[in-house]
């Protein structure tokens, strides 16, 4: 069974995030390198996917610089999406090779994770036809955006945990005009901890996957930032 080391990491930076992201592929790449699973929050952030449409950000740059919200190109699929505290951001950097080799298995098994991690918590979740992301309550919880170079993942999920979900207003999620954006706090009617709800990822990760999941230090070097779930902007 292959490891994965995975760690908690706080508050990290976007442009930081990824940084750390591409280090890891390209050393999985040369061979032999861990794989990972980071698991973090970002300062608020619109990030565009290769498939955006700059019409989706419903505000110009400096009004959004304004309210504390960056904006930042990504190389990984899908449309726009927002980034912020109370949300749990996971970065797997996994070689798929020889045996997963399949991108749509890949993202079915990312939703399978974070399903299975809802249902740890009471929350009742799913897919739905044709969309990838995940389900609750009649909303969307759970966004994915990947990317895959040589079968090395980068970018991942992002889980609405205590998300201010009011910030999604400032785009069109994912290009979905019609679709609610929702949360687990909005759907327990109670914040649970980031950090907590990572924890019982983990496990499930390991299951969908087939890991051995060895706990890491704050990995690669990168601190945990100040700031919690609590701390909704």
């Amino acid at each position: 069974m292959r490891r994965c080391v995975h760690a908690f990491l706080g508050r990290v930076g976007y442009d930081e995030a990824t940084s750390l992201q591409n280090g890891c592929a390209r050393a999985l790449k040369a061979g032999p390198g861990e794989e990972h699973l980071f698991l973090l929050e970002h300062a608020p952030v619109i990030t565009l996917g290769r498939n955006a449409r700059r019409e989706d950000v419903l505000f110009a740059e400096e009004t959004l610089r304004a309210q504390g919200v960056a904006v930042a190109a990504a190389d990984r699929g899908g449309q726009v999406t927002y980034h912020g505290p109370g949300q749990l951001v996971g970065y797997p950097i996994l070689d798929l090779a020889p045996d997963r080799r399949d991108v749509a298995r890949y993202l079915r098994d990312l939703e399978e994770v974070l399903i299975r991690t809802l249902d740890r918590f009471g929350v009742a979740a799913s897919r739905l036809a044709g969309l990838t992301g995940v389900w609750a309550g009649g909303g969307k919880i759970a966004s994915i955006g990947v990317h895959l170079s040589r079968w090395v993942t980068t970018h991942g999920f992002a889980l609405n945990v205590s998300t201010d979900l009011s910030r999604f207003r400032l785009i069109v999620p994912c290009g979905m005009k019609t679709r609610e954006v929702t949360s687990m706090r909005r759907l327990l009617g109670r914040t649970v901890p980031l950090e907590e709800v990572a924890a019982a990822l983990v496990p499930e990760f390991a299951a969908v996957f087939g890991r051995e999941m060895v706990a890491g230090a704050a990995a690669a070097g990168v601190p945990p930032r100040p700031g919690t779930a609590q701390e909704v902007a």
